[in-house]
């Protein structure tokens, strides 16, 4: 078409004797088309986020969503095993309420829970304020710190049971050699003393937890505010009241948050120390409902006993969470 646009031009200048003008020439190029395939598709932002997001909820469906679905369904019906269950309502909640041990339980485990996140607590920020300071080895000290909290808890709670052991107890052999008790104390034998027990492995185990990251929190405070404070006539606890205790309180509600979560749902720990004795005085949400379900194999009822925890999460979850917002 180009062509034969330009052939009649150049020949009317030839004939009237002007010089022939060249004309540009516009030759239309058709447009490339891109491949549609998957490179295409991941550029726009919906697809791309769905593609990332994909996998995560599939995780999520599988091992968080069906479990817990299927644990409701469980604690609304009379199953056992190798019968298939029906639907029952609240009765097993109605049957747990009216279960002594059920309510020692639920006695322990507020307990249990409570005291020993106090400790971890009050523990975990002496050592973080002690760790915080300049020494030497402070770098060894404070991987050492995480020892206690890395070790696999199955093996560092045999060793507390060894060492809680009527006979072979470490405990009463030091005391008996210095002179402070006459005979063994059955340190697992009572249920108080055992109780106390659980509570002083578990903050063994979960004080470095809140060690490192309080200490971390109190790395970020600037050294400027304790400097100003000082000048103003500030003595050190009320530094530490008024200046470094505000700056972390969100990273210590949060620790709190996850600690009180694990220790509610605690169970390596109890199980393999006191299996829930002496006479089921030590048992807790976690170690009845494995003993309910599949010791006694009545599925359903076990599961009740576990959801009863999932109320009181999720009130401590609200809480926490907006106190920190309202903090903030």
């Amino acid at each position: 078409m180009a062509d034969q646009t330009i052939e009649p031009i150049l020949a009317k200048s030839a004939a009237s004797g002007a010089p022939a003008i060249a004309a540009p020439v516009v030759v239309a190029v058709p447009k490339s088309r891109r491949p549609r395939g998957l490179g295409h598709l991941l550029e726009q932002e919906h697809i791309l986020a769905g593609a990332l997001l994909a996998p995560t909820l599939v995780i999520l469906t599988l091992f968080i969503a069906y479990p817990f679905v299927l644990g409701i369904w469980l604690a609304v019906s009379d199953k056992v095993v190798g019968r298939p269950g029906n639907f029952v309502g609240l009765q097993n909640f109605w049957v747990n309420l009216n279960d002594t041990i059920f309510l020692r339980a639920f006695q322990n485990t507020f307990v249990y829970t409570f005291i020993a996140t106090a400790l971890k607590l009050a523990l975990g920020m002496g050592a973080a304020l002690l760790l915080n300071q300049h020494f030497r080895f402070k770098r060894i000290v404070r991987a050492g710190m995480l020892l206690p909290w890395i070790v696999p808890t199955v093996l560092s709670t045999l060793a507390w049971q060894w060492m809680f052991d009527a006979t072979f107890s470490v405990f009463n052999w030091m005391l008996l050699n210095v002179g402070l008790i006459s005979q063994r104390i059955l340190w697992l034998g009572d249920g108080t003393m055992a109780m106390g027990c659980l509570i002083l492995v578990n903050v063994w185990r979960g004080m470095p937890f809140f060690a490192i990251t309080l200490l971390a929190g109190l790395q970020t405070v600037n050294p400027d505010l304790h400097e100003a404070a000082e000048i103003d006539g500030a003595n050190a606890w009320q530094r530490y009241w008024r200046v470094t205790l505000p700056l972390i309180k969100p990273i210590m509600l949060v620790v709190v948050l996850f600690s009180m979560i694990a220790t509610f749902a605690d169970f390596q720990l109890i199980y393999v120390l006191t299996r829930g004795g002496p006479y089921s005085s030590t048992h807790v949400f976690g170690t009845y409902a494995y003993e309910i379900a599949m010791r006694a194999a009545k599925l359903g009822q076990g599961a009740s006993i576990s959801l009863f925890l999932f109320p009181f999460l999720l009130m401590v979850i609200v809480f926490q969470l907006w106190y920190i917002r309202r903090s903030d």
